[in-house]
């Protein structure tokens, strides 16, 4: 918005009659509780979708009679926008702010608060704890408005009928991929699958209702003149190259059939041999840049959970070491957390129909744990686990690394295979320079998995305290890199050459 613009707004704020549960005026002339501002952003944003409003707004330097008295707070812009990712990090789906603007006035500096209406389904909570307004004060949400937000009707984009779609709008070549799928996932139906007529199939697989093909029909088995039905929306995977400037070296675009195009993408990106010394031998680990199943379940993921209204592409980028999925839509599970934690299918999706198809092709996993089993494969490989990018409100990102970022962390995990996963989640934010909570840090401490002055600490190659092995650490510690190669020098240096064999006889006996 523009000065002039803002002004506006501000002043049709300031006009709004009485009581308005979505907006409130502070003057915080010099600072705000970030406890408080948090709970504000709690409880406007729900009151925002109880009163039907696009967004709630919260207003700094103008006071409870509404007159315009000016503030210092966060005087610094920097530090001002920093508290989009500050509040993001306590609110459930890491909801933040929509925007925040600065208005300069002769009267004094005016801060606005943009904070997004909740989505539908799901009220807004800050630590935990959803809040709403009583009048002027600031409460937790009660149980019968909570209860009015959760039972919202989410309307399911993807079981849209296509009136005018027929069967010859569907690729032949993904409906015959589609019954090789469902027959993996019911071998006891085999042959009475084989019995079915191809309207019968897709019924069954909910790729079409009584005969009538949906929106999810289209994406996962449609052909490519068949996106035409579901316009304004896009249906597009878009596999961009880039270097380490972020300069764009090649694209592809992928359209439906996504049961078939899916892989296509997935063919694009190079997956070549990585090289690594889990355990600090003289012998490396050799495997694929990125584990196959994790990257497709990523991209699936991506496919099942976009909001398509939004007439957005789902990208894939690839980078030197890291592929990027983006989608755009809110990340409807509380959080990553939450998710790995509850390991279950979720009380809902925002398109359960395409979910239900995409399950029933073996496309994604029918029990929801496809993010806790991503989590678990990266650290299978000892790799850093994926980072989900919510601070958007509606895009997701998840980047996967494809090497090694900290060599402590793959030691831990290499010495150590029984550390939990909720332990290696820790270990991975630690590497990834991440602020953890202090307590969160005294649990590691007292694992003595890091060193290191709060809050910057690093992972300890404490190894030794898994492996009971600590008098047999410490006499091998002397023996560094350099020891090592001195040895090989003083061979050649005697011999001239050296073969693989020899140098394996000078050295293995000695580690």
């Amino acid at each position: 918005m523009t000065q002039e613009q803002l002004q506006q707004k501000l002043t049709e704020l300031r006009s709004l009659p009485g009581e308005t549960e979505w907006v409130e005026f502070k003057s915080a002339r010099n600072s705000f509780d970030f406890d408080d501002l948090g709970k504000y952003f709690s409880a406007l944003g729900n009151e925002a979708n109880l009163k039907n409003r696009e967004c709630g707004w919260l207003v700094f330097g103008v006071n409870d009679e509404r007159e315009i008295v000016g503030t210092n707070f966060k005087n610094n812009i920097t530090h001002l926008h920093k508290l989009k990712h500050d509040v993001s990090q306590q609110t459930n789906n890491n909801i933040t702010f929509t925007e925040i603007f600065e208005l300069s006035l002769p009267e004094g500096r005016v801060i606005l608060f943009q904070i997004p209406s909740a989505p539908l389904g799901m009220p807004i909570t800050w630590k935990r704890i959803a809040y709403g307004r009583d009048g002027e004060s600031l409460v937790p949400l009660n149980y019968t408005e909570q209860d009015l937000i959760r039972n919202q009707q989410l309307i399911d984009w993807s079981a849209k009928i296509c009136e005018d779609a027929s069967i010859n709008d569907l690729d032949e070549k993904a409906i015959a991929r589609a019954r090789i799928e469902y027959k993996k996932k019911n071998t006891n139906l085999i042959h009475v699958i084989d019995s079915w007529d191809d309207i019968t199939f897709l019924n069954k697989i909910k790729a079409a209702i009584q005969g009538k093909f949906t929106n999810a029909a289209i994406l996962i088995l449609g052909n490519t003149e068949s996106t035409h039905f579901i316009n304004p929306s896009v249906a597009k995977i878009s596999w961009i190259l880039k270097d380490d400037n972020n300069f764009e070296l090649d694209y592809e675009h992928f359209e439906p059939p996504f049961i078939l195009n899916t892989d296509e993408c997935l063919l694009k990106i190079r997956n070549l041999k990585y090289r690594y010394l889990p355990d600090a031998t003289l012998f490396p680990e050799e495997i694929l840049t990125y584990e196959p199943w994790v990257i497709r379940e990523a991209l699936h993921n991506c496919i099942a959970h976009q909001d398509y209204k939004l007439n957005s592409r789902i990208a894939v980028i690839e980078k030197k070491d890291e592929l990027i999925f983006n989608n755009a839509g809110s990340f409807i599970p509380q959080s990553v957390e939450a998710v790995i934690t509850q390991d279950a299918p979720q009380k809902y999706y925002r398109n359960q129909l395409l979910v239900d198809l995409m399950v029933n092709v073996n496309m994604i996993d029918s029990i929801g744990s496809g993010i806790k089993r991503m989590f678990l494969k990266q650290k299978e490989r000892f790799f850093p686990l994926p980072t989900y990018i919510l601070d958007k409100p509606n895009e997701v990102t998840v980047k996967i690394y494809g090497k090694v970022l900290d060599e402590n962390y793959t030691r831990v995990l290499s010495s150590n295979k029984s550390l939990d996963l909720n332990t290696v989640i820790l270990l991975d934010a630690v590497q990834k320079k991440e602020v953890i909570s202090k307590e969160l840090h005294a649990f590691l401490k007292k694992k003595k998995l890091v060193e290191g002055r709060y809050p910057n600490i690093f992972i300890s190659l404490g190894v030794a305290k898994f492996t009971d092995e600590k008098a047999k650490y410490i006499k091998n510690r002397a023996f560094d890199k350099k020891y090592y190669k001195d040895l090989v020098i003083e061979y050649l240096s005697k011999y001239g050459k050296a073969t693989r064999k020899e140098l394996n006889d000078l050295l293995v006996s000695k580690i």
